[in-house]
């Protein structure tokens, strides 16, 4: 009997089979080890997306949610309340102008490639992680050099750890948990700083947003940042680590975009959908719903599998083929509905500059291994190492 577990091993190392055999003969199935049902069809995972009111986010949208987030977080929130959020946020995002951070993610994706000149071969993380938490620090205004708190490769660690969980128990295990416990504490000191000195940056834009008179509580504000410095970090991170590996995968498509990086921007969609580290994200039912002959009781958890929908058929021609050329329209790499990713702008510049960088460097490579060890996470994928061999 097929059953789907989103906390297997198997299904980190490759969840594309399982998800075939969801899309085609169990669509709507009930998983006894997540405890939730599995959408997995393109069309099923945009309606609920949309459909707040009744897929509703305000218990936690992580397939393993961390405490006392949920409410507080824009991924956590239903309208009206989610809006209210959004509309904060966002005007913090609009006082830090995209177009003016162009220039010093260039100069860290230029000197973190620089770093790495002259190896024959490399854990790609080295390049990613350096370069994804020195922008985040950048972005957000965490504080580097002499004002540092702990050095960046802390941050990156528990960053990490606050997004897997323990597959044999299914939840945030011990060390999970005390990650978490210490990006709040992080977040804290940060958020105490730039009110006492703002600067131009998120954080001081976070602790002073205003529409109306209306402004973020410190829940929200802490919340909010310690969840951006999450998915700043692992989510950039691991979407680099998936996009090195698909262009380390298909050698025609690397030489395509290195020839002409103009064509980076349609590689970069083409593997959120083909490849997307955001695999899963959870709802909570707010009534009973029928769908593929499965009736869902209201309070259920359902899976939302953006990886599979990416995936469908239905929607893709030739879905397990890895085309830049594709323009893939409406893929869920950034999910969907009202929970798209806020994010987006300044991850799809960071990643352009990013990889046009360390092309300059390493034009010709490939991967070493041919089997991967596998982030341990419900919600995301990508690998723990990346070995590359240049050529």
């Amino acid at each position: 009997m097929f059953s789907f577990d989103p906390y297997s091993p198997a299904v980190d190392a490759d969840p594309f089979p399982y998800y075939r055999r969801l899309r085609d003969e169990h669509p709507c199935l009930w998983s006894p080890e997540a405890q939730m049902w599995v959408l997995s069809r393109y069309a099923d995972i945009v309606s609920a997306g949309q459909d707040w009111q009744t897929y509703s986010s305000a218990s936690g949208n992580l397939m393993t949610e961390l405490p006392n987030r949920a409410g507080a977080t824009l991924g956590t929130t239903d309208p009206p309340r989610h809006d209210r959020l959004r509309a904060l946020i966002q005007s913090a995002f609009m006082k830090r102008n995209l177009e003016s951070l162009g220039g010093p993610i260039r100069a860290i994706a230029r000197q973190a490639a620089e770093e790495l000149r002259g190896s024959r071969s490399f854990d790609f993380k080295d390049f990613s992680a350096k370069f994804t938490v020195r922008v985040l620090m950048a972005a957000l205004g965490l504080p580097s050099g002499d004002e540092a708190i702990v050095d960046e490769q802390t941050v990156r660690e528990k960053a990490v750890l606050m997004v897997q969980s323990d597959p044999h128990t299914r939840t945030k295990g011990p060390e999970h948990l005390a990650a978490y416990n210490w990006m709040q504490d992080y977040a804290g000191k940060v958020i105490a700083m730039r009110r006492a000195a703002p600067r131009n940056d998120l954080i001081s834009n976070f602790a002073q947003a205003e529409i109306d008179g209306d402004r973020l509580d410190e829940r929200e504000v802490l919340l909010t940042t310690t969840t951006l410095i999450m998915a700043g970090v692992e989510s950039l991170g691991g979407f680099m680590m998936m996009f090195a590996l698909n262009l380390a995968d298909h050698p025609q498509a690397r030489q395509a975009v290195v020839g002409n990086p103009a064509l980076l921007p349609d590689a970069i969609e083409e593997s959120l959908r083909f490849n997307t580290s955001a695999q899963r994200f959870r709802r909570r039912l707010m009534k009973d719903v029928t769908l593929h002959g499965q009736t869902m009781k209201a309070g259920d958890f359902v899976c939302l599998a953006y990886g599979s929908g990416n995936r469908d058929e239905r929607q893709y021609p030739n879905p397990d083929l890895y085309d830049i050329a594709r323009k893939p329209r409406g893929h869920l790499g950034f999910g969907g509905g009202v929970h798209a990713c806020l994010g987006t702008a300044i991850a799809r510049l960071g990643v352009k500059i990013a990889f046009e960088e360390f092309h300059k460097v390493f034009p010709d490579y490939g991967r070493v291994a041919e089997q991967l060890a596998w982030m341990p996470s419900s919600t995301f994928r990508s690998p723990l190492v990346l070995d590359l061999a240049v050529r």
